[in-house]
């Protein structure tokens, strides 16, 4: 398994970025994964990093083979978790893109319940705001709201989330309440970067869309709330952010004859992933205690 032990080490290297941060992910010391480089460099007789003091940069050979090393590896921990299962066990490892605030309140004890129970099963959970491609970019599940979609991808529905529309009362004092979408145009909105300026709000004649103005755009959605909780302008947003907040009175809902669209947050995952029981038995995972939190799902998703 030596040489299985050095891929997995230049993979983790390539994606963190440095020798101690691949540790970590590895749960070893960085001399280990320096020397696993080493020895994988001496077998291929060239270098797969330029080394500087700050970071690790894949040279040209390590660029062109880092795709193919993911799935030689994607493969052998595929035969092995096979062999597992014929004795009755899950096994495998699973590589995750997960939103960066929803992980801190709710996924990551989520995913750490699931490891509980399925103690052949390791984990990679990447941290992001943003939609990615999970081939291009080596994930088995990539989760996030409104994500793009992607050839030789499937999309699994998680939970239905409810937004809000809201401000800090001191916020709507000085500028006034808005009454319709159209007024949203003379106030500071606070955007997410990844679901755009555009604003859509659902009424009996189908959706109204308003391009606003971004006073703030950020990939954070906590940074969004503490935005409009300090006064910033009005923001959209989903219920377990909101929800808190209109409760201790920091954020008070804009109540328009406009409604906005529940969004789902939705789990990506490459089509031939798909069939492997460890990634189902975490989907349905996934699915059924997300339904359970507070704050989070809509009631329809329960339906």
């Amino acid at each position: 398994m030596d040489t299985l032990d050095n891929l997995k080490a230049f993979i983790a290297s390539a994606d963190a970025g440095s020798f101690s941060a691949a540790a970590r992910q590895l749960a070893l010391v960085p001399s280990v994964i320096a020397k696993r480089i080493d020895q994988l460099e001496w077998r291929i007789r060239a270098p797969l990093f330029t080394r500087s003091t700050r970071k690790l940069t894949l040279t040209d050979v390590g660029e062109r083979y880092l795709p193919t090393v993911r799935q030689l590896v994607r493969q052998m921990d595929d035969t092995l978790a096979g062999m597992a299962r014929a004795h009755g066990e899950l096994e495998g490892h699973i590589r995750i893109k997960a939103p960066t605030t929803l992980s801190v309140l709710y996924l990551s004890a989520i995913f750490s319940e699931f490891l509980h129970t399925q103690p052949m099963i390791s984990m990679d959970v990447v941290l992001a705001d943003r939609s990615v491609n999970p081939i291009e970019e080596g994930f088995d599940i990539a989760i996030g709201a409104l994500p793009e979609l992607y050839g030789r991808v499937q999309s699994r529905p998680l939970c239905l989330m409810k937004r809000h529309l809201c401000a800090a009362p001191a916020y709507l004092e000085r500028k006034g309440i808005p009454q319709q979408p159209a007024d949203l145009l003379e106030h500071d909105c606070l955007v997410f970067t990844t679901s755009g300026a555009r604003w859509e709000f659902q009424s009996a004649q189908g959706l109204v869309g308003i391009d606003v103005t971004s006073k703030l755009s950020t990939n954070d959605g906590a940074a969004i709330c503490q935005a409009a909780i300090a006064g910033r302008g009005i923001a959209i947003l989903p219920d377990y952010l909101a929800a808190p907040a209109m409760r201790s009175g920091q954020l008070k809902e804009i109540l328009l004859p406009h409604t906005l669209p529940d969004i789902w947050l939705k789990a990506l995952v490459p089509t031939e992933r798909m069939a492997l029981p460890r990634i189902r038995m975490l989907l349905d995972w996934l699915e059924q205690r997300l339904k359970l939190v507070p704050d989070l799902a809509s009631e329809m998703s329960a339906v």
